[in-house]
Order: C-alpha cells, then sequence, then structure tokens
C-alpha cells in the first residue's frame, strides 16, 4: 500500500503519524490504530510514562517503529526539543495528531485567571505550538495530514463547561482557517469532535449521571473510543484528500 506525496511516492510502512496525548484513552487507541497497519508511530506524553510505555508495547506487536516521547506542549522550548529527537530518529510526522487536552468542569463565576490560562495553554496554544512546528515538514513534501480531536460541546457548548467548550470551539476556528491556508500544499486539516466517550475522563461522572447521558443519546450508550480512533484513521487515508476543513462529529446522534 503506498500514498502519492504529491512528487514522489512514499510507502505506508515509512509513514510516520505523531499522536499528542496517546498514553491513555483516544489517544492510545489512535496510536494503537495506526500501528495496527505497520505505520510509524510516535506516542507523545507529558507524565505518564509507565502508560506510555505499556501503549508503546502494544503497538510494537504490529512491527513497526514505536517510539515515546514527553514533553509540556504549553512550552515552545520542549516542542522543539521533541522536534529536534524526531528529525534525528528520522520520524518527522506526515501526519499530526492533536489529542492532547484537559477537561473543566464548573461555573464560569468560579473560574480564576490561572485556570483558564492553564487550560486555554494546553487545550488550545499547545494545538498551535505542535502545528506550527511539524506543518513545514508536511508542506515541504507537499503532502500531510493534520487531524484535530476537538470535542461535541466546541459544537454546542456546555453549561457548567464554558471553559473548555471555548478551547475546543477555538480548535474547530483554527481547523477550519488552516485547512484554507494549506491545501495549496497538499495538507488537509480536519477535526474530529466526539460526544461521550468511555474514558478517563468521564470518571467524574457518577452511575446516575452517566446513565442520564446514555439516556439523551439516541444510540443509547456512549461511544468506545476505537469508535473515534478509526475516523482519525480514515481522515488521515491518502484516499481522503478531498475531505477538508471538516468538522466530524461522532456521538451516537446526540447531535445533528
Amino acid at each position: 500500500m503506498e500514498r502519492e506525496t504529491g512528487s514522489f511516492m512514499k510507502p505506508i510502512l515509512e509513514t510516520t503519524v505523531l499522536v499528542t496525548g496517546a498514553s491513555r484513552g483516544i489517544g492510545a487507541s489512535i496510536a494503537e490504530r495506526f500501528a495496527s497497519i505497520g505505520m510509524n508511530v510516535v506516542i507523545h506524553y507529558m507524565n505518564s510514562h509507565e502508560a506510555a510505555n505499556e501503549v508503546a508495547r502494544r503497538c510494537m506487536d504490529h512491527g513497526g517503529r514505536i517510539m515515546t516521547v514527553s514533553a509540556d506542549l504549553r512550552s515552545k522550548e520542549q516542542i522543539e526539543r521533541m522536534y529536534e529527537k524526531l528529525k534525528a530518529h528520522s520520524m518527522l510526522p506526515d501526519i499530526l495528531v492533536n489529542n492532547a487536552g484537559v477537561s473543566h468542569y464548573g461555573l464560569l463565576s468560579d473560574v480564576s485567571e490561572e485556570e483558564w490560562d492553564a487550560v486555554m495553554a494546553l487545550n488550545l496554544k499547545g494545538v498551535f505550538l505542535c502545528t506550527q512546528m511539524f506543518m513545514p515538514h508536511m508542506i515541504s513534501q507537499r503532502y500531510g495530514r493534520i487531524i484535530n480531536v476537538s470535542s461535541i460541546w466546541g459544537i454546542s457548548g456546555a453549561s457548567c463547561e464554558v471553559l473548555y467548550s471555548t478551547t475546543k470551539g477555538g480548535i474547530n476556528a483554527f481547523t477550519k482557517a488552516l485547512a484554507k491556508e494549506l491545501a495549496p500544499s497538499g495538507v488537509t486539516v480536519n477535526a474530529v469532535a466526539p460526544g461521550a466517550v468511555e474514558t478517563e475522563m468521564m470518571q467524574s461522572f457518577d452511575p446516575d449521571e452517566i446513565k442520564s447521558i446514555e439516556e439523551e443519546i439516541p444510540a443509547g450508550r456512549l461511544a468506545k473510543p476505537d469508535e473515534i480512533s478509526s475516523l482519525v484513521y480514515f481522515l488521515a487515508l491518502p484516499e481522503s484528500g478531498y475531505i477538508n476543513g471538516q468538522i466530524i462529529s461522532p456521538n451516537g446522534g446526540w447531535l445533528t
């Protein structure tokens, strides 16, 4: 299986994907999905060293080159160091999945300036810094995929999640604008905006709250992480090159 990269062909086994926040949840599922076809995978994490190594071990079972790398995505200096490390190992990504992020629950009236800045820095600034760092490689080869993991709340907004919703809405606008900017260079930019997914992010809800959410969803259940990673994988395929600037929300019919 090969993909066309503008002026040359590159075997899929030489294609590299960088997944940020890949030590658990949706990020881990995405990393394993790409590894399952033998692609080279870079598993980014910030502090969860052992969890990232466990994801890497599962990915290695499929035979591709697997690498873990730690960086605080709020820091341009650390992202630059990550770039240099990947470059030294010939692992600059052809596909960038901006998945890292944190949730925040609470009334806007209770949000401190420090909390606002911290969530904005990782969820939105981190996407900007990572994309800015790695997109020149894609532009230079006239092929690339940038896929941002957003949220249903970035589309509809959520009460008591104003800060989180704002960051995800910003990602959606970032996606649409950058898609137009990079399209002439053969690079697509899309976002996946999941509804409720069975991950650690949902552990702050008690069973009754989860049941209430499931009753609101026409599908009657939360999504599995692999249902999200399969969509990310599809958007990264060479044949998905005409899908660009889209915010696609797998949410079980919750929002239509």
